[in-house]
């Protein structure tokens, strides 16, 4: 055995050199893996062996890139390097694949002359949830072995496939059940004895020839990933060069696979998900919580209410084994809310999401209820009711006396004072919010919310319980809205303003949905329904939303709101009745309509949300500036190639931004618009939102 570097050695099984890479915890290509694969190849065929075989120790195969060295300086051999010198080995050299063969770790098996993998190994190229596309040969060598239309679609999704899909394709040569190490010393062996080819993927043509001069193929792809990657450039990036593999040479290939791969690394899309990817692991971790701080297990899990917000958190829990028991207030809406979740799973069944087996498995984890006694043996109760703070302080009295000791009850409120709802119970300790979002079998985001009594413990089976069932979970505390709610009331606030001003709420939405949101504030109120919490008995034409709702305009409900919607198609179309409500209301509060232009639209909706993430930090109702844009990007679909509105702004210039901030405070007046102390140091000493920390 030859300790080659610290993470790579080189061992002999007779005529067979083994390169053994041991980097955990995913065998990253750092730099010194890099300088050990090239040493391992070159003595190998020094020393005479007849065949090499890649092979990497722990749980996976080489993983990917050493994310923690892009940017900086170059150190030891390119990843080029390591590849050329396993291609043009003159002896058969095999990957052995278990576990993950990800990103730059595929794209060195593709430089094996063949491939040997264990049964349940993953395959993939996910460099475009990073902006980026990948940098050595992969988009040049995937196509070439798994065809176009494989590639195109693995690398613009970034999805992992699994050994038969990958086998199926061609980028494996053999599956093994059994010994993945002996398996390949064997297939090397009989590469030896059989003269196999020493196969470059590079050479292999075939399979692009298939696509060459095929405009369609490409075009029609584009449009069947359109709406899904609106906004981002690395989806496209990865396609031209998919597309040069498919009509030049492969020399040509690279060139324009290395220029598109440093233009996506030096702009600012990349750098913005790169930021978010590192953003929502920072967000795991509680400076002031004690690592070992002992967790509840939750071996069982009660939710209150079987509504949306209740059946879609009931499913998380499902999802992952623990059993859920719903408590509702009768029999009947409990029986539609199990309805609407098995709907679900079936639903997700039939799609392939989940196996068909799965419907019945996860269905028999949840049980209904309409007593709120059987929570008495449950280790975390969720109340998900209705936002009236009367209703869940007499829900979590109840809960009091009826949860066990040791159990942790959460309240599922999107603004409402985690404090006040603690107060009615003898263990405020034991109480927190776990804010889901809707649908909340979907959205990754969950805000936990610490009360200002919360334990550690409490907190700390808050985000354990999180991560569990697959959530993003984000540590604030107790404000009117806490992180993503109060700051979206800013922009609220603006956009109801600029309409009453001139600006159209078909503007409003397009010049945001033009930033890259899935929709804007006017179609977004329509999706969620413009009666929820009025009251035609009391409405008094206060609002231009109390206004439309008079006026039977309750949103896409009944096909009426700010937009009229076709009753097929539920397609939009802004209404000259709406604008001419809004003109006559702007009358009667006194407000002279004039242009609005879409610089402004943006500014006013964008800088007092920049402005409010400022003062909670001040307030430390979030521990860092990077937890506030986990919570946009996850939650509220800011777009995650301008990486959360903190990094935005500082993007933009915090300087610019105070600025402006100030013009509109001066012109407009309102608290929003209140200038936060900490921006303007911000600002003055060139220190940046993002990187802020409590």
């Amino acid at each position: 055995m030859t300790q080659l570097t610290e993470t790579v050695r080189l061992e002999t099984d007779g005529e067979i050199a083994l390169v053994i890479v041991d980097n955990p915890p995913v065998n990253a290509l750092s730099w010194h893996v890099r300088q050990g694969l090239l040493d391992g190849m070159t003595t190998a065929v020094s020393n005479g062996a007849a065949g090499i075989v890649l092979v990497c120790e722990g749980r996976t195969f080489i993983a990917g890139a050493d994310i923690s060295e892009f940017g900086g300086a170059p150190r030891g051999p390119s990843l080029q390097e390591v590849q050329d010198a396993m291609e043009n080995a003159p002896i058969p050299v095999i990957a052995a694949i278990h576990g993950t063969a990800l990103g730059g770790g595929l794209e060195v098996a593709l430089c094996a002359h063949y491939r040997v993998a264990v049964s349940g190994a993953k395959f993939g190229l996910p460099e475009v949830n990073l902006g980026l596309l990948p940098g050595a040969g992969g988009t040049q060598r995937l196509p070439r072995l798994a065809g176009v239309p494989k590639a195109l679609e693995m690398m613009t999704s970034g999805r992992h496939i699994g050994t038969a899909e990958a086998r199926e394709a061609g980028l494996v040569d053999e599956v093994t059940e059994g010994d993945l190490r002996e398996a390949a010393i064997a297939f090397a062996r009989r590469a030896i004895a059989e003269n196999m080819p020493l196969a470059r993927v590079q050479d292999r043509d075939e399979k692009v020839l298939e696509a060459r001069g095929n405009t369609e193929l490409f075009a029609n792809f584009r449009a069947s990933i359109a709406r899904k990657t609106r906004g981002f450039l690395a989806p496209e990036y990865n396609i031209q060069c998919i597309e040069a593999a498919a009509n030049l040479s492969f020399d040509e290939g690279l060139a324009v696979e290395r220029r598109l791969f440093n233009e996506l690394m030096t702009g600012p899309q990349s750098a913005a998900q790169r930021y978010a990817f590192f953003a929502e692991r920072a967000a795991n971790k509680v400076p002031d919580v004690p690592s070992d701080t002992p967790i509840v297990e939750v071996k069982h899990c009660g939710v209150l209410g079987a509504g949306t917000m209740g059946g879609g958190i009931a499913m998380n829990f499902a999802n992952v084994g623990i059993p859920v028991t719903i408590v509702e207030r009768d029999q009947e809406s409990l029986d539609r809310g199990l309805a609407v979740v098995r709907k679900n799973y079936e639903r997700s069944a039939s799609n392939g999401s989940i196996p068909a087996s799965a419907v019945e498995e996860r269905m028999a984890l949840i049980t209904g209820s309409t007593d709120k006694q059987d929570f008495a043996d449950c280790d975390l109760v969720i109340e998900a009711v209705f936002e009236d703070m009367a209703l869940k302080k007499t829900i979590f009295a109840e809960l009091d006396q009826i949860c066990k000791p040791g159990a942790i009850m959460a309240s599922n409120t999107s603004a409402l004072d985690v404090n006040e709802i603690a107060s009615v119970t003898s263990r405020p300790e034991s109480v927190i919010g776990m804010h889901f979002f809707s649908p909340a079998n979907v959205m990754k985001l969950l805000e936990v919310v610490r009360g200002a009594q919360s334990s550690d413990t409490t907190v700390a089976t808050a985000m354990a319980i999180s991560k569990r069932v697959n959530k993003i979970a984000v540590l604030v505390g107790v404000c009117h809205g806490f992180v993503g709610n109060r700051m979206l009331f800013m922009r609220g606030a603006e956009a109801d303003r600029m309409i009453l001003e001139g600006a159209t709420p078909a503007q409003i939405d397009r010049v945001l949905y033009d930033f890259g949101f899935p929709m804007g504030p006017f179609a977004m109120m329509d999706l969620a329904g413009l009666d929820i919490g009025w009251n035609e008995a009391t409405s008094s034409s206060s609002t231009v939303r109390e206004v439309l709702c008079e006026n039977g305009r309750r949103g896409q409900k009944n096909g009426r709101g700010y937009y009229t919607y076709d009753p097929d198609t539920r397609a939009s179309t802004p209404d000259p009745e709406v604008e001419q409500l809004i003109k006559d209301f702007a009358i009667t509060q006194g407000v002279e309509q004039r242009e609005v232009t879409d610089q402004e639209v943006l500014e006013r909706c964008l800088y007092p949300m920049v402005n409010e993430g400022a003062k909670i930090l001040e307030e430390k109702i979030a521990i860092r500036g990077s937890d506030i844009d986990v919570v946009w990007v996850n939650g509220y679909g800011w777009p995650l190639y301008r990486g959360g509105p903190m990094h935005w702004a500082d993007s933009v210039g915090l300087a610019e931004i105070v600025e402006r901030i100030r013009h509109y405070s001066a012109a407009l007046g309102g608290s929003h618009w209140d200038l936060s102390p900490l921006l303007a140091r911000l600002a003055d000493e060139n220190g940046a939102l993002q990187k802020f920390s409590n």
